[in-house]
């Protein structure tokens, strides 16, 4: 069971840590134990937007995860679902709906894609160097590695592309005037490539997550009510005998958050703290959907917004206290780091409590 729809269901599903809006089945973001990632972002093309209940993006998210072997796999899970139930429905806990189409990035220990999509159509393109960002639009030219059988002809055929010539899906696809919020998503996409290309050639989990952090270029929303809710920085060694890290925030605004490190191991402790609540009466599964709230808080964001408001009033504890977060954050860099190196044998029922102690010493510091 997704969000809105049943689909069959397979033999063998991996393992899998996602960050999810609490009320929907899929994830924004996430990895599963074969070190596979992936995230997705919301655009907006010329196909039109399923109104109708469909898969979301995000559960394709989650699909891709529990079923895909490597990045590549989890792109053709993406696909085929895609191709046999179509993405639609609205993606907003609101009573008015809100819907869009999805691009994804999708990378494992030895290659990354991108993939995006248009309605049912979708182009794919292989990463075999430097690095590459997505925000809110397509951004796909002619360097596809992978397409939709129809896509040409699809494009040829309402006029988009003359047939002739260099095919570029995201000249094809992009809508001539985008909505208010994706011509913000120009410049964050710009910024993005630039803070990227800045650090060419000696980007590590830090230099993301300052990325990640960054207001100035819009990366780090924080405006009209709207806030970066979280973020996840993953480091996949390209040695198979080393483990993969996923650091995750669990809670919102980055620039003011702690990344804690998760890694897949046998006996994971659960963290309850960064687990929403459930509702025997929820309005997300209730038709018609979404016509109260509820409060979806987790007992760490709880916290973490207490926190926040403190940081606002009083300025100075609240710098004393990011100072300790930023300290907890940097310890935990650092025994990551050390593992990454091979320089401590890993051990496995420190890994297995990691997240969770990690989540217990901010709740503390709360």
């Amino acid at each position: 069971q997704c969000t809105y729809l049943e689909v069959e269901q397979v033999e063998h599903t991996h393992a899998v840590v996602l960050s999810r809006p609490a009320w929907l089945w899929g994830a924004e973001m996430g990895a599963n134990d074969r070190g596979v990632c992936v995230g997705n972002e919301g655009v907006w093309t010329r196909e039109p937007l399923g109104e109708a209940e469909a898969l979301l993006g995000m559960d394709l998210v989650r699909l891709a995860l529990e079923r895909g072997s490597s990045a590549r796999e989890a792109l053709e899970v993406i696909t085929a679902l895609l191709e046999r139930y179509g993405q639609g429905g609205s993606c907003k806990e609101e009573p008015v709906p809100f819907v869009y189409h999805n691009t994804f990035l999708l990378a494992d220990r030895a290659e990354a894609w991108v993939l995006e999509t248009a309605g049912r159509y979708w182009a794919a393109q292989r990463v075999s160097e430097g690095s590459r960002n997505i925000s809110n639009q397509l951004s796909i030219g002619s360097d596809i590695a992978a397409e939709h059988p129809g896509l040409r002809e699809r494009a040829r055929s309402c006029g988009w592309w003359s047939g002739a010539g260099e095919f570029s899906f995201a000249s094809a696809f992009s809508l001539e005037k985008q909505p208010p919020r994706m011509e913000a998503a120009k410049a964050r996409f710009q910024a993005g490539k630039e803070l990227l290309r800045q650090h060419e050639g000696h980007i590590t989990a830090e230099t993301l997550m300052s990325i990640l952090r960054d207001k100035d270029s819009g990366i780090c929303v924080d405006a009209e009510g709207f806030r970066t809710a979280g973020s996840m920085v993953s480091v996949l060694p390209r040695d198979p005998a080393l483990p993969c890290v996923h650091f995750f925030t669990a809670t919102p605004d980055p620039s003011r958050s702690v990344f804690k490190p998760f890694v897949f191991v046998a006996g994971i402790k659960p963290a309850p703290q960064v687990r929403s609540p459930t509702f025997l009466q929820d309005p997300a599964k209730q038709i018609p959907r979404f016509q109260s709230s509820v409060d979806r808080r987790h007992e760490l964001y709880r916290r973490h917004q207490a926190a926040l408001e403190l940081m606002e009033q009083d300025q100075e504890r609240g710098q004393q206290l990011l100072q300790t977060l930023r300290a907890l954050e940097k310890q935990a860099l650092e025994a990551m780091r050390e593992l990454l190196e091979g320089t401590v044998a890993p051990c496995p029922e420190e890994l297995a409590d990691l997240f969770f102690d990690c989540v217990q010493a901010e709740m503390k510091f709360y």
